[in-house]
């Protein structure tokens, strides 16, 4: 089956502004227009393809193909740039799962030194973040996952390492004589949300067992180091976000020289590859300069 690239673009524009207006001012045509493209689509798979809401979202479907006009568009860059033509429709979208903390620590680097691409960042833990790529819904990931995606190339990247920390004050509340288990058990904690299992995976490694401390949750890497700092509670942090405060006495590690150290991968589809090799070769530059060698 063949789809009309206008059809396409609408759908695509549609998912990316969250609305038929938007989606418009974006191709500059009428809402009109892209109603019509969008019904035209739907009658010729024969499924809904946008959940009409504030914002619009897409199906299962509708995610799928808008994905599909996403590579066909990076494809069609690429041959832009092989065979020398100027007239580019301008540059190409990517969609990428990358977690928080890459983000906040060395994954913006990569993006920076590949031009001509417009970023389209999934946020997720890296535990999960190999699930978008099974279901198609981007073309490459950050991922905790070592074992390859079906369908995809695996690149280790090195090792990002997480500090247990508080604020002096917290550990003298909380840990006057040490941490312990049992004072782990009262102590609150900060989790990102509820697929981060990097504070319970502390615990594991330090004692040996399962223990759920009373927890906020704070779905932002910045805000967990704040928190941290201002005596909320602790968390694990990225080791190149607390460098700073820990010389300077606003944080402590719970227990001196015990880093958590998360192996990343970056999986890739194997056939947007040879199309993502700039990227794929930034990803590697960026990561053997923010994470530990595996």
């Amino acid at each position: 089956m063949q789809f009309d690239p206008q059809q396409l673009s609408a759908l695509s524009a549609i998912l990316q502004r969250g609305s038929f207006e938007a989606a418009a001012a974006d191709l500059s045509v009428t809402p009109s227009a892209i109603s019509q493209r969008i019904k035209a689509l739907e009658d010729r798979v024969g499924v809904a393809l946008i959940n009409r809401a504030t914002p619009c979202t897409g199906t299962p479907v509708g995610v799928r193909l808008a994905k599909h006009a996403e590579d066909v568009g990076l494809l069609e860059a690429q041959l832009s740039r092989e065979l020398s033509l100027d007239a580019t429709p301008g540059p190409a979208r990517l969609k990428i799962a990358v977690s928080a903390d890459s983000l906040a620590t060395w994954f913006v680097t990569a993006m920076a030194a590949v031009p001509d691409v417009l970023f389209d960042l999934v946020m997720d833990d890296q535990d999960y973040s190999a699930d978008w790529l099974r279901r198609g819904e981007v073309s490459a990931a950050i991922s905790a996952t070592t074992k390859p995606v079906t369908g995809c190339d695996v690149i280790s990247l090195g090792k990002m390492r997480y500090i247990a920390t508080a604020s002096p004050g917290y550990m003298d509340q909380w840990f006057p004589d040490g941490v312990t288990a049992p004072r782990l058990a009262q102590a609150p904690c900060l989790t990102f949300n509820a697929k981060d299992g990097l504070q319970k995976a502390w615990i594991d490694a330090q004692f040996g067992r399962r223990i759920s401390p009373p927890t906020h949750f704070l779905p932002s890497t910045q805000a967990f180091v704040d928190a941290a700092r201002l005596g909320l509670g602790w968390g694990m942090n990225p080791a190149q976000l607390v460098r700073g405060p820990i010389r300077n006495g606003r944080l402590t590690p719970l227990i001196a020289n015990t880093p958590l150290d998360v192996p990343l991968t970056w999986q890739v589809s194997r056939i947007m590859a040879p199309v993502l090799q700039p990227l794929t070769q930034a990803v590697r530059a960026a990561a053997s300069k923010g994470l530990i060698p595996a």
